[in-house]
């Protein structure tokens, strides 16, 4: 009977924690985060996160996103003029500066695409970004 009890418990654990770190692609933030993409981002980096060739650069796979957290804060606060290369193929079309979201809205929007589209890094919080933005 012990035994049985320890099993179910264990169970019941192991379980529970599986789906502690199932949830973040369900939270709050990335709920909040998708619907800030859909509005602010989408347009030039597709629903599928792809972007647009020569254009828009891809969210997927690449180390912009899933890399440096303060390099893709500062590209969504301060905008990008310079053409990036990635993966071999150079993208031209400037992204505006989007320091008008606020820090929670920026902390939601990057730590949904850092979540999606097949990436998987860290989230971003809102005292990272507020420590980028007042670094202006």
């Amino acid at each position: 009977m012990k035994a049985t009890v320890l099993v179910v418990f264990l169970m019941f654990f192991s379980n529970l924690s599986y789906t502690q770190t199932a949830l973040p692609l369900k939270s709050k933030s990335m709920l909040s985060g998708k619907k800030v993409y859909d509005m602010y981002c989408q347009a030039c980096h597709q629903a599928d996160g792809n972007g647009v060739p020569r254009l828009n650069p891809p969210l997927v796979g690449t180390v912009y996103v899933t890399g440096s957290k303060t390099r893709l804060i500062d590209i969504v606060l301060k905008g990008l003029t310079d053409p990036l290369e990635i993966n071999g193929e150079e993208y031209n079309n400037p992204m505006a500066a989007h320091s008008f979201l606020t820090d929670q809205q920026i902390a939601d929007v990057l730590t949904y695409i850092r979540n999606s589209f097949g990436n998987k890094a860290g989230a971003i919080s809102v005292a990272e970004v507020k420590k980028q933005r007042a670094k202006k």
